[in-house]
């Protein structure tokens, strides 16, 4: 890799090409996992099993287990919800602005950030699922025609309110990070020999083929998605806010409690992907 400027360093050092760094990245997913991988997959399917565990004893038990009572009405799982939303804002948002910005060190963290940004998510919309006490009828709480009559949502309630705003927040990121995984996909599908791998790569890749067109398409609409993520974020984060602005707790009901909010978030998100940053280092 070439020096681009007399001022720059390279963003990849050892003189590297691009065969060669189009060989780092395959090589973890052609080759077989090393031990260390197999020793740390366990250790987190133990952690996995045991919240499992947990959660069920919480649904056998009750919400209780919680400190949920008449007095408390956000416990753990709310608070544990905000913290989750916060992580999951760290990698999106990262992502877009350096995308916005033309940062090319984007490249390094931007993958784990969004990925990061899918599991947190996924693992914030459990939390009021759970809180509901019924996981089984989660999708009551969608604007959906029913067999009760006249049986609807309540649109006053902040719990629907991160309904809309999270399923809204994911799918963006999801699509975001999807559309970025297109072009490495086509280059797993170019590289695989066997032919279930090569039909399942061709099928995520869309018939990407690397022309001209296909890359200003792919640039134009990851700028798209990057603008409409950017403000999404802090819209969220201040729609989680509203969980405590509306409850009946003077103390907690503050007008400027979404702008508190949103600047915590974004230290949040920047301990985040400094933390990214760092560990990839």
């Amino acid at each position: 890799m070439q020096k681009e400027a007399a001022i720059r360093e390279p963003l990849i050092l050892g003189h590297k090409t691009y065969h060669d760094i189009t060989e780092d990245v395959c090589r973890p997913i052609e080759d077989k996992a090393p031990k260390m991988w197999y020793i740390l997959f366990g250790i987190a399917l133990i952690v996995g099993l045991y919240g499992v565990g947990c959660i069920l004893y919480l649904l056998g038990t009750g919400v209780g287990v919680w400190g949920l009572n008449k007095t408390i009405g956000w416990a753990w799982d709310i608070t544990n919800f905000v913290w989750w939303v916060g992580i999951g804002h760290a990698g999106t948002l990262i992502s877009a602005v350096l995308l916005l910005f033309r940062q090319k060190w984007r490249m390094a963290i931007n993958r784990s950030a969004e990925a990061m940004t899918i599991f947190a998510v996924f693992m914030a919309g459990l939390f009021p699922l759970i809180h509901m006490g019924r996981l089984w009828v989660g999708y009551w709480v969608l604007p959906i025609p029913n067999q009760f009559g006249s049986l609807w949502v309540n649109f006053n309630s902040p719990l629907l309110w991160d309904v809309f705003a999270i399923s809204t927040y994911l799918s963006v990121s999801l699509v975001f990070w999807y559309i970025g995984l297109i072009p490495d996909f086509a280059t797993i599908r170019d590289r695989a020999k066997k032919p279930v791998a090569k039909k399942m790569y061709s099928i995520l890749s869309f018939g990407w083929s690397g022309r001209a067109k296909h890359w200003n398409r792919f640039e134009m609409v990851s700028l798209v998605l990057a603008g409409l993520a950017t403000p999404l974020v802090f819209s969220v984060h201040s729609i989680v806010s509203f969980d405590f602005a509306t409850i009946c707790n003077t103390r907690m009901a503050y007008y400027n409690i979404s702008s508190l909010f949103c600047c915590g978030g974004c230290f949040f998100r920047l301990c985040n992907g400094s933390d990214l940053t760092i560990n990839h280092a």
